[in-house]
């Protein structure tokens, strides 16, 4: 249920590479400022929910909820039941998670119902990126789509944004595409040649902020972030 690469040593030198030149969607610039806001609002002794969390723990009020079982998750679920009563949450988060979902507007309508009347929802969801199971890949999404699933599920003042620009699209598929070529010469090269290619095309990450300000923002960028309330 979440989009964080399925690493067999996460704390090797493999895990660290990919989170270092890869997987880096979470910590997109633009999209850690939204999340700081979103969490500043929290009060004190108010309770959130991570939805699809993984091994990240963003803030010790949020109850940290996903299908696999790890060190720092708090309750194993199917983001579809949420095993939570009605209004229970102030705040729900959930990061490139709805892609793996079946059914991505039943889930959103889920964390909608967890809500407390005027908690706030944030909901970050890609658009350009690989194929990527975990355990299943179905979905991508379009600034309108995001706000479709937002709205959907009866939240209001939505707020959508993309927060991984173009650069990091354009690296993600530029990768991919020669580390395909490559495996079409010998299947085993699969994995080195997309490494290669993140590494030597790092750089192209560097434009996401200039580009994410221009007119054209919205063709491929890597992904959005939304913000309701209820």
């Amino acid at each position: 249920m979440s989009s964080r690469p399925a690493i067999s040593d996460p704390g090797g030198l493999r895990g660290r590479f990919v989170r270092r030149f890869w997987a880096t969607h979470h910590r997109a610039p633009a999209a850690a400022k939204l999340l700081a806001q979103v969490l500043a609002e929290l009060p004190q002794d108010g309770w959130g929910l991570n939805v699809g969390s993984g091994e990240i723990r963003l803030d010790p009020r949020l109850l940290n909820l996903d299908l696999a079982r790890g060190a720092a998750v708090d309750c194993v679920a199917d983001a579809l039941q949420l095993p939570f009563p009605r209004s229970g949450f102030a705040l729900v988060v959930s990061q490139e998670t709805v892609e793996h979902l079946p059914d991505p507007f039943a889930a959103v309508h889920e964390m909608s119902r967890v809500l407390q009347p005027g908690g706030t929802l944030y909901l970050q969801a890609p658009f350009v990126i690989g194929y990527h199971p975990g355990p299943e890949d179905y979905w991508r999404f379009t600034r309108a789509g995001v706000r479709r699933l937002v709205e959907q599920a009866g939240l209001r003042q939505v707020q959508v944004e993309p927060v991984i620009g173009a650069g990091t699209g354009f690296h993600r598929i530029l990768a991919e595409f020669l580390a395909g070529l490559a495996a079409r010469v010998w299947p085993a090269a699969y994995a080195p040649a997309k490494g290669l290619a993140a590494l030597v095309f790092y750089p192209l990450k560097w434009l996401d902020g200039w580009l994410l300000g221009g007119s054209q923002r919205d063709r491929i960028p890597g992904g959005y972030v939304a913000i309701g309330k209820k």
